[in-house]
């Protein structure tokens, strides 16, 4: 859970490959210097693209009591995967938000400009 202000803000559930991660500081409940994406790195496997899922609907109850929501307002969750090299899968998170809390921004540079 994302903490702000003494107030939570998020949600957050993260899946790694077993066959990666066994054996390694990912598997302890503790911060990781770099956080996982340098952890993945140094195992061989550093993140090449991030794809996430945006939607909004309603929390479920205990997203509503977790999240200490004010009212019936809309979470925010957010699927995303992590991708390494010959595309394979290396992370997939959930990640719920107080929708009031939110905004999304996103930047598109159009094909052939970059």
């Amino acid at each position: 859970m994302l903490i702000l202000d003494e107030e939570p803000v998020e949600l957050l559930a993260s899946y790694y490959p077993l066959e990666i991660t066994r054996g390694t500081a990912m598997t302890e409940r503790r911060k990781n210097k770099g956080g996982t994406p340098t952890l993945l790195a140094d195992l061989g496997h550093p993140p090449r693209l991030s794809v996430d899922r945006v939607s909004a609907r309603v929390p479920t109850q205990e997203q509503f009591i977790a999240l200490e929501l004010p009212s019936n307002l809309p979470v925010l969750r957010t699927l995303r995967v992590v991708y390494s090299d010959d595309d394979r899968p290396i992370e997939a998170s959930v990640m719920v938000k107080a929708g009031h809390l939110y905004e999304l921004r996103y930047e598109f540079t159009p094909p052939g400009e970059a």
